[in-house]
């Protein structure tokens, strides 16, 4: 009788437990099912757009080959020029999103934070789309315009004895070079993010970021070198702005170091008043 007893506590206390994590696996799917549904959305809006956005990223190439009557991509299948605003309506609607998605994802962990570790959660939600756009923009202004340049620059003209080699991309190229860039360096500018969050929750110091430094710059260095085309140009542009985002990142770190270590001595200074007056 007592086993049957002590069988049926245990089953209880086991749908007790399992009760709450499929709370969560259903507010989960909701999140996401919310985060796709925004997806669909903006992407179906960028669609109606996709031309104009195509152009404004062709900027970069019309630029750096001189005349806009003479900058030409090509397409060398009957579908590839839709998979390629297909591409681009799902990209957009990616970076449109991104702000909506990021809030579900904060809304799926906020019931789990106390209130003041999600007042301090929200200053990175506005980091990280800001840091984003960041990155983006250092392609487009800077990256890209050289790039271009660098590739074009490579072309030979046609004479005596010599063939003309011009530069032709294919617009699907074009455009996962772009999307590669962007989405490269939008993902490197989220390192102070990523780091910051990492301090808070004591995983690193900022005196172990000093000591890893080296390793850092190694790591920096090659990541570029897979998220950016095989150019000097697109890999120490990303390089150079992220070894200086993990410098400022240092600093951010030394910021939350301190200011916990003021917490800890009002709160000590609090519980001695409180024992002197106990006294």
């Amino acid at each position: 009788m007592s086993a049957q007893i002590e069988q049926d506590t245990n089953q209880t206390e086991m749908d007790e437990s399992q009760a709450p994590i499929m709370d969560h696996l259903y507010e989960l799917r909701n999140r996401m099912i919310k985060a796709i549904v925004a997806l669909v959305l903006f992407a179906c809006i960028c669609g109606f757009f996709v031309n104009d956005i195509y152009n404004i990223l062709l900027v970069p190439f019309v630029q750096a080959s001189g005349d806009a009557e003479t900058a030409r991509l090509i397409y060398t299948a009957p579908q590839e020029l839709f998979f390629v605003y297909l591409k681009l309506a799902l990209f957009g609607g990616m970076i449109l999103g991104f702000p909506f998605i990021a809030f579900q994802i904060y809304a799926f962990i906020a019931p789990g934070l106390y209130k003041n570790e999600r007042g301090a959660f929200i200053p990175y939600l506005i980091a990280t789309p800001v840091l984003f756009v960041m990155g983006a923009s250092l392609v487009y202004f800077f990256v890209m315009p050289f790039a271009m340049e660098f590739f074009i620059g490579m072309e030979q003209e046609g004479g005596e004895g010599l063939a003309s080699i011009q530069l032709e991309p294919r617009a699907t190229e074009y455009l996962s070079l772009v999307m590669t860039l962007i989405l490269g360096f939008g993902l490197m500018f989220q390192l102070p993010v990523v780091l910051t969050l990492l301090a808070r929750i004591g995983v690193v110091s900022s005196q172990w970021l000093k000591d890893k430094r080296k390793f850092a710059i190694v790591i920096i260095f090659a990541v570029g070198a897979i998220l950016t085309p095989p150019d000097p140009i697109s890999q120490l542009g990303l390089a150079f702005p992220t070894l200086l985002l993990y410098e400022l990142s240092i600093y951010a770190v030394k910021l939350i170091e301190r200011s916990r270590a003021k917490k800890r001595a009002n709160q000590d200074s609090d519980d001695d008043d409180s024992t002197n007056d106990d006294e």
